[in-house]
């Protein structure tokens, strides 16, 4: 679904796509990845038994924010890193000027799909992924999340447990949670489900990033694809710096637990791989 988003052919409206700029596009968006917020929006519809070309495109368009958010990361002026999924980063690929509007396009972009009639029919079920997809990317949430990270960087105080949680779930946990609410968008869940489901998104999006902080002290560069023990070096605030790697290791692992019980409400069949999913979050290398 990615690649054909991603193509040279104009929508209607469109006038051209620059093709050296869509190849950047296309670097950044179908360069591996763990698909993990596409599939959790893909799997959550299908545990109400939706599978549809429309459900394949919100996912699509969540992975396009996801990426965006990647590249942007990954410029000098954040993070400014040299290697992602084990690869140049988009801005040493191409430049900054480019890595920037890559970024900006993505951004868009995903809108433009999910807003898109192919999408669902239903102009109220557009209109709710629409809201529910902004207010997990922006300021409230992800990129309040990301502005909330670099002024951690220059603290001088300790970091504590309560802000780390708080700065995990905006810039990290808000789209994995996003993805799981908007299968159940797809599905016109009722609130009692929806309000289970989005139990499991807050733990298993909290989950996956402290699995994150704890990959960056114990994993090596070349299973990462990126570079290690970053965190450290440039004071992130991290869970493993605000409370010791054991009491770290112990959250994730009860987060993956608390994920995997809300959604006992399902059928133990139909919910296996969500479950699954959060045993991934925690049991994985990269």
């Amino acid at each position: 679904m990615l690649d054909r988003l991603l193509s040279g052919t104009p929508l209607p409206g469109e006038n051209a796509r620059p093709s050296r700029f869509l190849g950047a596009v296309r670097y950044a968006c179908l360069n591996g990845g763990k698909r993990l917020r596409p599939f959790l929006l893909v799997e959550t519809a299908r545990l109400f038994g939706i599978e549809s070309e429309g459900v394949l495109r919100a996912g699509a368009a969540v992975e396009m924010i996801h990426c965006y958010s990647l590249v942007h990361d990954d410029l000098p002026a954040l993070d400014n890193d040299d290697l992602r999924r084990g690869r140049p980063t988009t801005h040493k690929a191409y430049d900054e000027a480019t890595a920037i509007l890559v970024g900006d396009a993505l951004l868009t972009y995903a809108f433009d799909v999910t807003a898109d009639p192919a999408t669902d029919a239903d102009p109220a079920i557009r209109a709710a992924l629409v809201l529910a997809l902004a207010r997990a990317a922006g300021i409230g949430n992800m990129v309040g999340g990301q502005v909330m990270d670099l002024e951690a960087e220059l603290s001088q105080a300790p970091h504590s447990p309560e802000h780390v949680i708080q700065v995990q779930a905006m810039k990290t946990g808000a789209l994995l949670h996003y993805s799981v609410e908007a299968g159940a968008i797809f599905a016109r869940a009722d609130e009692k489900t929806r309000t289970a489901l989005s139990r499991y998104g807050k733990a298993l999006g909290a989950a996956f990033q402290v699995a994150d902080d704890i990959l960056d002290v114990e994993a090596d560069e070349a299973a990462l694809g990126k570079r290690a023990g970053k965190d450290a070096d440039r004071n992130k605030a991290t869970l493993v710096a605000a409370v010791g790697l054991d009491a770290a290791r112990k959250r994730r692992d009860a987060l993956a637990q608390e994920a995997i019980s809300a959604l006992d409400v399902f059928p133990a069949e139909r919910a296996a791989v969500l479950k699954e999913a959060a045993r991934f979050a925690v049991a994985r290398k990269n």
